[in-house]
């Protein structure tokens, strides 16, 4: 059930990307032949002006189909006919409605759940922390000169340090005296270095600090998923590692189950499921939005780099070997989601 559930969030989802492509080629005159939510057989369909709408039996998505998008056609509100920069517009909204639907989910995740400010609750006496110098109620606000807002910030670079080195701390004590100082972590019982220190969360008292730390979880999702790119690409994380619809239904079922058994029954367990729901949600979005970014043919990185090369260039490249790059891009990424797919299907249900 929860894997179907995840299905359906990625294609709200990638809907909503898709739906960026097409309001923002609308407000550029390029004629978009159909926009369709969903993907397969169409259930029902009707057409406005030259947009043909419809809505699909498989909820995996949907597609924005526009004029010239892939080949030479003489119509000026063809895809190919608009300006570079209308183009690129068009292909960064797909992207950019992934972060815009993340904050929203993030302002009601928010506003529901409370914050993480990056002030501490709590410093463990006799720990590395608390013998450099630093208390409770200090606030860290860079991490080795990379700002910080939230508290897991600091728990995501742990995770990634985990190796014993000094950590480079720019502090804030709650008088306003900021100062930096050095804590060599200590490992603890189950190998993991550690600094001991506690962070907690707490009620927003405005909604512009909603809003504010709404911004803030936007940002912890792009750092967590480009720290996440970055340990693919160096192989300190393999293909076998990386989770597709199956595993991430898998992984969020586990989520559900713990949330029943420390929920009370009723109500609070329908709450508790949907908000987090929507922290899956933000991270899906994000990683959407990321992962469209790649200058990698067939995504619409590879069609913004496209464009930027004939920014520069002033010259068109030919459609037709755009479209045979395009082409040999997307089969390799349908290529690896069968091999993720697959893999999920192992780890799932041969574990």
């Amino acid at each position: 059930m929860s894997i179907i559930l995840i299905l359906i969030i990625f294609g709200v989802i990638i809907a909503f990307h898709e739906f960026g492509h097409f309001i923002v080629a609308k407000l550029n005159k390029i004629a978009v032949l159909e926009f369709s939510i969903g993907m397969g057989p169409a259930i029902c369909s009707f057409t406005k002006k030259e947009t043909k709408y419809s809505i699909r039996l498989l909820p995996l998505g949907g597609y924005c189909m526009m004029l010239g998008e892939d080949e030479e056609v003489d119509d000026d509100n063809a895809f190919g006919r608009k300006s570079v920069w209308a183009r690129m517009a068009v292909v960064l909204a797909g992207p950019v409605f992934n972060f815009v639907l993340a904050f929203i989910f993030s302002v009601f995740l928010v506003h529901f759940t409370g914050c993480d400010p990056a002030k501490l609750s709590d410093v463990a006496e006799n720990s590395a922390a608390y013998e450099a110098g630093i208390r409770p109620g200090d606030t860290i606000k860079a991490i080795d000169d990379g700002k910080i807002h939230n508290y897991r910030e600091l728990l995501l670079y742990m995770q990634l340090h985990n190796d014993g080195s000094p950590v480079e701390l720019t502090m804030e004590r709650e008088n306003g005296e900021v100062y930096t100082v050095s804590v060599v972590p200590r490992k603890d019982a189950d190998g993991n270095y550690k600094l001991g220190v506690m962070g907690g969360y707490i009620k927003p008292d405005s909604v512009g600090m909603e809003l504010q730390y709404a911004g803030y979880e936007l940002v912890y999702w792009v750092k967590a998923t480009v720290t996440s790119l970055k340990l693919i690409i160096t192989g300190q994380v393999g293909v076998n590692q990386i989770m597709g619809p199956v595993g991430v239904g898998d992984a969020f079922n586990e989520v559900i189950e713990e949330v029943k058994e420390e929920s009370e029954p009723g109500k609070e367990v329908v709450i508790n499921i949907i908000l987090n729901m929507l922290n899956w949600s933000i991270l899906l979005s994000v990683n959407l939005g990321v992962m469209n970014l790649l200058p990698i043919p067939a995504l619409d990185g590879g069609r913004f780099l496209f464009l930027i090369i004939e920014a520069v260039r002033r010259k068109r490249i030919p459609q037709e070997k755009e479209a045979l790059v395009n082409t040999i891009g997307f089969t390799i990424l349908i290529a690896l989601m069968v091999i993720i797919f697959f893999n999920d299907i192992k780890n799932v249900f041969f574990r």
